[in-house]
């Protein structure tokens, strides 16, 4: 496992969260190895046809100081957990060459609540009602900007979108970014805040969302034999990257090592992933091979496992295949719901962790799998101490978009 040759080291010193199972990584990092689901019935969907989801606990407010009221929802997940991570990676604000540092995020829907919100006042009041920080806080490139706003940085400042794997694809951006010379340190990951009565409609029209209302905590079961659809899920996920060289040079102490990465495309259909999972086949290989390391070096793979009878029977039989000596699988989202854009980010952060810690968070709510998911070591009930040298973290998203990352113990 040295890594493609020629390519330099990226050291993960820094990581931040909020989501369901609470704000920052001590709580959330409670709550995946607790294993019991964030879902609950949500007042906000009162009416709709599915009315579960599961909410950020608490109001965050790192960042932005008395501007929050400003910011989309995301983008207050997003600077909080930025801030975490950059205090977890020991880097203050100005003690660095701000040209050098770099922030990419990950995003599905961007401000989609604050256009929500905004299309009601106009409705309701007319134009005068409008917010003029509508467009600040909606445009999809705006949590970037806000979050570099903050940090005083004038490196490169992007937002990307792949759906369900914005987070991992900008964490992959930020990679290229380093490797590439444009900056020292990134700042990347995904936020998303898409618990919308229009999101939720949507999703339910499709027939994504679990119908499991009288039980909402069981609702989001990746992998086993009951689940019926995702639960919809908030939040922010994100890792301080540093060029190792960099890294060493002020004495920074990495939780991992971003080794490898890929990301495919299925160009297969809209919504539905490659029946046999060939764009997710192809982007674990790529992340092997550019971390120079072949499948049966993996000792854990953290599933995208959104608890969707299609997803889940793709990527089990993919990772069934892909690792036939068994490594340990688990999927957060059995506890946190789905985030959206913001999980690439969210589970690349528990991969370092299980990587860091040792330590793999069990998935909430399996009981027993369904025939795809049938001799996958899926961890359940409790979360399971075991070496882990290598992990992957799978991320799919609409539009065929698959990114795998490859994560290292230092």
């Amino acid at each position: 496992m040295a890594g493609a040759a020629g390519a330099e080291e990226i050291a993960v010193t820094g990581v931040g969260l909020v989501t369901p199972g609470g704000v920052g990584v001590g709580a959330t990092w409670a709550a995946v190895c607790a294993g019991v689901g964030t879902a609950a019935t949500d007042p906000a969907l009162r009416g709709l046809p599915v009315n579960l989801s599961c909410r950020v606990p608490e109001s965050p407010e790192g960042g932005g100081g008395g501007r929050l009221w400003r910011f989309d929802r995301g983008t207050r997940f997003l600077l909080t957990a930025a801030q975490e991570a950059l205090e977890s990676a020991k880097l203050e604000q100005g003690a660095w060459d701000p040209g050098r540092v770099a922030v990419v995020v990950g995003t599905a829907a961007g401000g989609v609540g604050t256009l929500e919100e905004q299309h009601r006042r106009l409705l309701a009041s007319g134009p005068r009602a409008v917010s003029p920080m509508t467009m600040p806080a909606f445009l999809p490139n705006m949590a970037a900007g806000q979050l570099a706003l903050e940090l005083g940085v004038t490196g490169p400042s992007l937002q990307v979108s792949t759906a369900c794997a914005s987070g991992a694809t900008a964490l992959v951006t930020a990679v290229l970014l380093l490797r590439s010379g444009m900056c020292d340190i990134a700042v990347a990951g995904g936020a998303d805040a898409m618990v919308t009565p229009l999101c939720a409609a949507a999703f339910a029209k499709m027939g994504a969302l679990s119908r499991r209302d009288r039980e909402p905590g069981s609702a989001s079961r990746p992998f086993d034999r009951d689940r019926d659809g995702f639960v919809l899920g908030e939040g922010a996920g994100v890792l301080v990257l540093e060029r190792r060289r960099y890294a060493d040079a002020r004495g920074a102490r990495p939780f991992a090592l971003l080794a490898g990465y890929g990301a495919t495309g299925d160009a297969h259909h809209a919504t539905a992933p490659h029946p046999r999972g060939a764009g997710l086949r192809a982007a674990t290989a790529a992340a092997l091979a550019s971390a120079g390391a072949a499948p049966a070096d993996v000792g854990h793979v953290n599933a995208h496992g959104t608890s969707t009878p299609l997803n889940d029977r793709v990527e089990a039989a993919a990772v069934r295949e892909l690792y036939p000596h068994g490594p340990s699988v688990t999927s957060a989202k059995g506890v946190l719901g789905h985030t959206m854009g913001a999980a690439g980010g969210i589970e690349a952060a528990l991969t370092v962790l299980s990587v860091a810690r040792q330590l793999v968070p069990p998935t909430a709510n399996f009981t027993a799998p369904d025939d795809s998911a049938a001799g996958l070591d899926v961890v359940h009930g409790a979360a399971r101490a075991q070496p882990v040298r290598l992990a992957v973290s799978n991320s799919l998203g609409f539009g065929g978009h698959n990114t795998v990352l490859a994560f290292t113990a230092v």
